[in-house]
């Protein structure tokens, strides 16, 4: 069984992001990652792949510096790359899950793996929309996936604990964090996946009209600074520290 697994470059968690000209200064972020919650999806698709047959078809739609990220997935296991070539930093989520959803029926695979949301837009659409457009089955706030027979069983949070879903290709699965995070790479597999051959696409090639976005783009901002810290020394000052997390903190 072969398993797509959709992954997405955003800045990494501890980059420092700059805004210029009412706009996030990509030129600026030192270090870009594949977002968290696809690493979970990433090593879930490992796994299944190392229990069965099958190969893992790792997919991204981004810029040309997106295909980083498909390499860091060869490098961990992944077999076959796909990258959709977008330089439309305001494409809106129904013409990238158009994308996606071409590139994965183009891919053959029928199980497709994704993180729950991206770390940079949060939005948590991608999922939902392809298990729409592909008509798949949709499981959400997935931590684990297994195989049984034909069908896979996917673990998930519900409202009175963890349960178990049962179902069958076509399915989409949207993972929350995972019970293993995604393993590191050697240094056999990261030499190999420098090799490793990314089959870049455009829209034109998947023969895509994706018009008009519906987003537009006023302006970013950063978020405003944290006032500075306050510190209080002996014993008289306790009355004031007890009045501030009382009255300013409410915390007790």
């Amino acid at each position: 069984m072969d398993i797509a697994v959709l992954i997405k470059q955003v800045p990494d968690t501890t980059a420092k992001i700059s805004i210029s000209g009412d706009v996030v200064d990509e030129e600026s972020v030192g270090k870009w990652s594949i977002s968290p919650y696809d690493e979970y999806a990433l090593e879930s698709a490992l796994q299944l792949k190392d229990a069965a047959s099958g190969e893992v078809v790792a997919i991204t739609c981004g810029p040309n510096r997106a295909s980083k990220a498909l390499t860091e997935a060869a490098a961990v296991g992944a077999d076959r790359l796909i990258h959709v070539v977008v330089d439309n930093v305001n494409m809106d989520s129904t013409q990238l899950q158009k994308l996606l959803a071409t590139a994965i029926e183009k891919s053959g695979c029928k199980t497709i793996i994704c993180g729950k949301q991206a770390a940079d837009t949060n939005s948590g659409s991608t999922g939902p929309g392809l298990a729409r457009i592909l008509d798949a089955t949709l499981v959400g706030m997935v931590s684990d996936i297994s195989f049984e027979g034909s069908d896979l069983i996917a673990t998930r949070s519900g409202l009175s604990g963890a349960e178990k879903v049962v179902v069958s290709p076509p399915c989409v699965f949207t993972f929350d964090k995972g019970t293993r995070e995604l393993r590191r790479p050697n240094v056999r597999g990261i030499m190999m996946a420098k090799k490793k051959e990314i089959e870049s696409i455009s829209s034109s090639d998947l023969g895509l009209e994706l018009g008009e976005s519906s987003v537009s783009l006023s302006s970013h901002s950063a978020p405003p600074e944290k006032p500075p810290g306050q510190k209080f020394e002996g014993a008289d000052s306790i009355s004031t520290v007890v009045r501030k997390l009382r009255e300013e903190a409410n915390v007790i």
